[in-house]
């Protein structure tokens, strides 16, 4: 019996080759918060019968189903990668470096049509009898990392649903040794693609990659739920920089509008000599779009930049990369 409170509690992941057919999990996260639900719409029939009053029970009908929610949790050197599969949309083959424990993946921005996951929940009863709910057809709508002075590398996503059903088992739920990534860990620079030079008095950064869908896909024939949602509008990349106010260079780059390339990146422990766990996100082509040093008493000057990431004609809008021990997605 499990522990009946969110002690208890379990999320697992699978990638689906089929959108919305189940796929047992096969990979366990460490989440720190969920909000994944079941949404249904429904219609009452409004038909007029002498005397009665109330409408018939029996005539409430559900028209529409589907899930959508948040996942958060930490960024870990482990167990990431399909995630970050179906938010970027590159199918994925870790890459060995050398003969070592280190592989690579590189996640570049590109459609995600056919990428979809499985996500089991495990929510505990009190009485510690843990009870499954399966989200089917998962796709990523939107994900926001950050990271502050003192704090974990965090992860928010943003999920949408096929469906959400009830039979399949609960898994038994394993999870790897693992550690987060920490603003210890943390480094950021800017400057021109390839040879980016690393800033001072960065204290938190935040990135957020949004990939807006066409979610309303419910057609007849298809027994109330959606067809796999499909990208109806550009890919939009924010974020956010706050510092000290030490040098006008990112305040600069307000004032010209001028581009820049920005590298977030994370560097951990030795997997082996010269490969290091890494999570790093890289962005060839970000504009300021504001950045206001104001004074707002005795203090450090703390401007906060907001910026916009762009296609700069050439590379990726946006990659992923993140180095681990992990021989698989």
């Amino acid at each position: 019996m499990a522990i009946g409170s969110g002690l208890g509690a379990q999320v697992g992941i699978a990638p689906e080759s089929v959108y919305g057919t189940y796929v047992a999990p096969t990979k366990f996260v460490e989440f720190t918060k969920e909000g994944l639900q079941l949404k249904k719409t429904t219609a009452q029939s409004a038909g007029i019968a002498a005397g009665r009053l109330v409408p018939l029970s029996s005539r409430r009908v559900v028209t529409q189903q589907e899930g959508s929610g948040s996942l958060e949790m930490e960024v870990t050197n482990k167990a990431m990668g399909v995630l970050f599969q179906t938010l970027m949309g590159t199918s994925v083959t870790p890459v060995q470096q050398a003969t070592t424990a280190a592989y690579l993946q590189t996640h570049l921005l590109v459609d995600t049509a056919g990428k979809s996951l499985t996500i089991q929940k495990g929510v505990p009863l009190t009485t510690g009898t843990v009870t499954r709910k399966n989200f089917l057809g998962c796709k990523v709508l939107s994900a926001e990392f950050s990271c502050e002075v003192g704090g974990m590398l965090t992860v928010s996503f943003e999920i949408d649903a096929k469906n959400v059903e009830e039979t399949s088992v609960l898994a038994t739920a394993s999870y790897p040794a693992m550690s987060p990534f920490h603003f210890g860990q943390m480094g950021l620079k800017t400057g021109s693609f390839g040879t980016e030079t690393a800033r001072d008095g960065i204290r938190k950064v935040s990135v957020k990659i949004e990939r807006p869908m066409a979610t309303d896909r419910f057609y007849a024939n298809s027994s109330a739920l959606k067809k796999e949602p499909i990208s109806n509008d550009q890919v939009k990349i924010t974020g956010s920089i706050e510092m000290d106010y030490v040098d006008t260079t990112l305040d600069d780059l307000h004032t010209s509008d001028a581009p820049t390339s920005m590298v977030w990146e994370f560097l951990g422990p030795e997997i082996a000599p010269s490969y290091l766990e890494t999570f790093r996100i890289k962005l060839p082509a970000i504009r300021v779009d504001e950045a206001p040093p104001t004074v707002e008493g005795f203090d450090v000057v703390k401007p906060t930049l907001s910026f916009t990431g762009l296609f700069d004609g050439t590379n990726a809008p946006a990659a992923i990369e993140y180095m681990s021990s992990d021989v698989t997605l």
